[in-house]
């Protein structure tokens, strides 16, 4: 069957790029209607409001944690490994080799 597919970067079908889903905007849109309302009771939960706290104190760090967050965004994460080894390096000597050589083919001619 010769002929059928997509050939090579040729798009069928689906949403046109950058199109966003329209159940995904209907589900923030609903979630956002209640935003102010659940970050008031995170406040409330971590002990922020003139209301009682919760009496649990796991609970009310996970609401100031989570206040924090979509106050200031999300803490990086740093990446890191064994502190009695040195760090890992990554180098690409096969491609720079094999690129060397096609540049010597080429200015050879």
């Amino acid at each position: 069957m010769a002929g059928r597919g997509a050939a090579p970067g040729e798009r069928r079908g689906g949403r046109v790029k950058g199109t966003p889903n329209k159940v995904t905007l209907e589900i923030r849109d609903l979630a956002r209607a209640y935003g102010p309302t659940a970050i008031a009771e995170l406040a409330r939960l971590a002990g922020l409001t003139k209301d009682a706290g919760s009496d649990n104190e796991s609970t009310r760090v996970m609401a100031i944690k989570e206040l924090i967050d979509r106050g200031y965004g999300k803490s990086t994460q740093p990446i890191s490994g064994d502190d009695t080894k040195p760090p890992i390096q990554v180098e690409h000597s096969l491609a720079g080799q094999r690129v060397k050589s096609l540049l010597d083919q080429i200015t050879s001619k």
